[in-house]
């Protein structure tokens, strides 16, 4: 692989609950990876066997806020990218 591909781990509840039961761990990737870069990067760091990965993309809230003298501030929080990899059974991620 010719760049790094940086995995944020996601830590939850749902997301523990997701690894406990049916061996999904949940990262957040940068916008650029798609499904073949991450299970490239998962099996490279962890050194573990990958079966699926699933990404979604989830689109930022928008976001308002009141000044004291009557003014608002608009704004977006921004996009981000989660993968769900299934890993093969037996192999667990720490």
């Amino acid at each position: 692989m010719s760049k790094t591909l940086i995995l944020k781990p996601r830590v939850t509840e749902k997301a523990y609950a997701l690894a406990q039961r049916s061996n999904r761990y949940v990262f957040v990737v940068p916008s650029s990876a798609n499904k073949l870069s991450v299970a490239a990067a998962v099996k490279d760091q962890f050194k573990v066997s990958v079966e699926d990965v699933n990404i979604t993309v989830i689109k930022g809230k928008a976001k308002q806020a009141h000044k004291k003298r009557g003014g608002t501030i608009k704004g977006r929080n921004s996009d981000s990218k989660r993968a769900y990899v299934t890993l093969k059974a037996g192999d667990t991620i720490p």
